[in-house]
């Protein structure tokens, strides 16, 4: 059984680190010497937190070997191990933002809860009755409940262990409240009161429903002003560029003549507008980079809906949850509002997005009691009906708003 070996490699800059040193068989069965980085001497202090942190990567390394057993190895050893082979830079499995989250759950919540536990003595109903007590949003506990499943998936990968506990916990990722949803009212006040780059950022979010990512990850190249088209072909996450979150991310958006005015006359003031500039570039960083998305929206946007008497807590999803409700508002085929959402599922656009909003709803009742009960309809056809219920339903929500 390999134990192999640690010492502290000296950098140039930054911290010290620890690195891992073991030998096994080649292909032709010779002697090869491997090497890795296990974290840095800030991390581990002393060889003895180092030697736990390889605790997994040493049973894997000794996979063959009968001796090893991985019933003894902890949730924080296995931590590691997934840190060290599924988080690194260089594993392009996953997004760069993806990384950031799972280690910010597992430092955060998963391992001072667990990190001591044995995988061998994981029960299912307890990791259920721990997520339904933490004081976090469904989503996000969700979201730490499919982490730990990845967790496991990754032990049973690396034959470490031989089952996932985490499969049959129950936990749903529905929404208390449903999301903020804006009107056209609102949205057009905002965009007449916001400067000329803010406005031009929430017509943009408002129009197309692009990702926070995808609004400032867009070149002026992106942008086909001829053809009325726009290409989505990267996402900015914590100042890192990366791929769209899905293949169908990456689908052309269309450019409404309204929304192409607005970026042509931004492109004329801003500094930055060759092909390859960001459309968003930031003179603080000399247009190396784009705008930190969540600044604008808390020094500008939020700011001024709040001046102009709208109360909802506003974000750049506002703006794409908003978009899709609209786009169902007016009739827009399920199929065209997914196409136009970019979502890889329909259900997606239609059980996370879209909500219909009340005119629509008083509209849809009353059109189904009046075919029941009104004398005057029942020579009417159904769009007709439906046409007459709408417009009463608007009259209504005009009534509601004192006439404005």
């Amino acid at each position: 059984m390999q134990r192999g070996s640690l010492i502290i490699n000296n950098r140039k800059q930054g911290p010290d680190v620890w690195q891992f040193r073991w030998s096994e068989k080649g292909p032709h069965g010779k002697r090869v010497y491997r090497k890795k980085v296990i974290g840095t001497v800030e991390r581990y202090s002393d060889a003895e937190a180092a030697r736990r942190a390889v605790t997994g990567l040493i049973s894997e390394i000794n996979s063959g070997d009968l001796r090893v057993r991985s019933n003894s190895m902890t949730v924080a050893q296995l931590g590691d191990h997934f840190e060290q082979r599924e988080l690194t830079k260089e594993n392009a499995w996953r997004s760069y933002s993806t990384k950031k989250i799972y280690k910010a759950y597992l430092k955060r919540w998963v391992l001072p809860h667990w990190g001591e536990s044995k995988i061998a003595g994981f029960r299912t109903i307890d990791v259920e009755s721990w997520l339904r007590g933490l004081p976090l949003a469904r989503s996000s506990c969700a979201k730490i409940r499919n982490l730990m499943s990845v967790l496991f998936n990754h032990a049973c990968r690396y034959e470490l262990f031989d089952r996932n506990p985490i499969r049959l916990v129950r936990q749903s990722a529905k929404r208390r409240t449903a999301p903020i949803v804006l009107t056209p009212g609102e949205i057009k006040t905002l965009v007449d009161n916001l400067g000329l780059r803010e406005r031009t950022l929430v017509l943009l979010a408002a129009s197309t429903g692009l990702r926070q990512s995808e609004l400032f990850g867009l070149k002026w190249g992106d942008i086909d002003f001829a053809d009325g088209a726009m290409s989505v072909t990267r996402s900015i996450a914590y100042g890192v560029v990366g791929p769209c979150k899905t293949e169908s991310s990456q689908k052309p958006v269309p450019l409404h003549p309204l929304l192409a005015e607005a970026l042509a006359q931004w492109r004329e003031h801003c500094s930055y507008w060759n092909s390859d500039h960001w459309i968003f570039a930031s003179s603080r960083h000399r247009g190396r980079k784009p705008y930190w998305g969540q600044a604008i929206l808390l020094r500008y946007v939020r700011p001024a809906a709040r001046r102009l008497g709208i109360q909802k807590r506003i974000g750049w999803h506002t703006f794409r949850h908003t978009y899709s409700t609209l786009l169902r508002s007016v009739g827009t085929e399920f199929k065209v509002m997914q196409e136009l959402l970019r979502h890889s599922s329909l259900r997606s656009t239609l059980d996370i997005y879209t909500q219909a909003i009340t005119p629509a709803k008083h509209a849809a009742q009353a059109a189904v009691l009046a075919l029941v009960f009104s004398n005057e309809t029942r020579g009417a056809s159904i769009a007709e009906v439906q046409e007459s219920a709408t417009t009463q339903a608007e009259q209504r929500e005009h009534t509601d708003h004192g006439g404005e």
